[in-house]
C-alpha cells in the first residue's frame, strides 16, 4: 500500500505494521498541512514506527534525507546509483520506454519498461526491491512487469502529428522540474510545457512551478488547473511573479490551452501536459465538470485525420 503523510500524521494506519517499507524522496509539498520541510521530514520518519523489528525498509540513497532513515532503522537496504544495496548501473531514457541496467549481489540484470523519466527508473527498481525482498526472484519479476503500461495520467504518451503528448500528474515544483528535466535530456526538439495551479491550495509554490516551467521549457502555456473558488486571474498572476523569461503565454480556458500546445507541435517536439494526470474532472467555483487531459489530445488527433 501507498501510505501517505498525512495518513501517518492523522493516525489512519494505526493498527498496522509493516514487514516491508521503502522511502523514494522527500521533495517540497504539503506545507499547506505541515508548515515547513522539517515538520514533512518527521512525519515521513514516522512511517518507521510501524515497522516490524525485524522488518526491512529499502532507501533510496540517492535522496539527501536518506540518511536520516538509515540512522532510525538497522535493516536498511539502499537503491541508487553507485553503492547500493540494489546498484543502478545505467538507463536509457526514450519517449516511450526506458532500458535499465543495475546490479544485485554482484549479479547484472537489464529490464526495458514501457515507463519513461528518471524518477520512474528509481520507482520501478524500488518496487523491484520490494518484490524481491518479499521472495520473489528478480529474473521471474523482470518477465512479468516488462509490459506493464504507465497507469493513466503518468507519463501517459501518444505521437501527434510528428512529435509527442505526454499527460502526467506533476502539480507540485519538484515534480515539474523532474519530468520536464527528464523529457528534455531526451527530446530533440522543442519541449512545450502546459501547467497551471490549484485553487484553494498552497500557494507559495506557484511563483516556484511558474519559474521552473518557464526556465526549463522552450514554451509555456500557463493555464487553469481546479482553481476551484479562488479567482484564476489571482491564481496566476501569483505564477507569473516567479517568471522571469518571456517564452510564455496565458490561456485560462484549459480545452482551448491543449489545442493550441497540439497546433504548436512540429517535428519531434513533446507536448507536456501537467497537473492533472489522471483526473477527468474541472473542478471551477462549487462544480465539478467532466475534463480529461488525454481525450482532449484524443479528440484533437481525430479532428486531425
Amino acid at each position: 500500500m501507498e501510505v501517505s503523510s498525512h495518513a501517518i500524521s492523522l493516525e489512519r494506519i494505526q493498527g498496522l505494521t509493516f514487514e516491508l517499507g521503502g522511502f523514494t524522496n522527500l521533495t517540497e509539498d504539503h506545507l499547506d498541512f505541515y508548515k515547513n520541510m522539517d515538520n514533512y521530514l518527521n512525519a515521513k520518519l514516522d512511517l518507521l514506527k510501524y515497522m516490524k523489528a525485524d522488518g526491512i525498509f529499502l532507501v533510496n540513497h540517492d535522496d539527501i534525507e536518506s540518511e536520516k532513515f538509515i540512522q532510525k532503522y538497522s535493516n536498511t537496504k539502499t537503491i541508487g546509483i553507485g553503492n547500493s544495496d540494489y546498484n543502478i548501473l545505467s538507463f536509457n531514457i526514450t519517449p516511450s520506454k526506458t532500458t535499465i541496467h543495475f546490479e544485485k549481489n554482484k549479479n547484472t540484470y537489464e529490464v526495458t519498461t514501457n515507463l519513461t523519466s528518471k524518477f520512474n527508473v528509481y520507482n520501478y527498481i524500488t518496487a523491484l526491491a520490494l518484490c524481491h525482498e518479499y521472495g520473489f526472484d528478480i529474473p521471474t519479476i523482470i518477465e512479468k512487469t516488462k509490459n506493464i503500461y504507465p497507469p493513466k495520467g503518468r507519463c501517459q504518451t501518444t505521437e501527434v502529428k510528428n512529435g509527442f503528448a505526454v499527460v502526467d500528474y506533476a502539480h507540485t515544483p519538484d515534480a515539474v522540474e523532474k519530468v520536464i528535466t527528464s523529457y528534455k535530456e531526451l527530446a530533440k526538439s522543442r519541449i512545450i510545457t502546459i501547467v497551471g495551479c490549484g485553487g484553494d491550495r498552497d500557494p507559495i509554490k506557484r511563483p516556484i512551478m511558474g519559474k521552473i516551467a518557464s526556465d526549463l521549457s522552450d514554451y509555456v502555456i500557463f493555464t487553469n488547473d481546479n482553481p476551484r473558488t479562488e479567482n484564476p486571474e489571482n491564481i496566476m498572476n501569483d505564477i507569473l511573479k516567479g517568471v522571469e523569461k518571456e517564452n510564455y503565454e496565458v490561456i485560462l480556458d484549459r480545452h482551448e490551452a491543449i489545442q493550441k500546445s497540439l497546433d504548436l507541435i512540429q517535428k519531434e517536439d513533446i507536448v507536456l501536459i501537467l497537473g492533472k494526470g489522471h483526473e477527468d474532472y474541472q473542478i471551477i467555483g462549487h462544480t465539478k465538470i467532466h475534463f480529461d487531459d488525454f481525450e482532449e489530445i484524443e479528440n484533437y488527433k481525430k479532428e486531425q485525420e
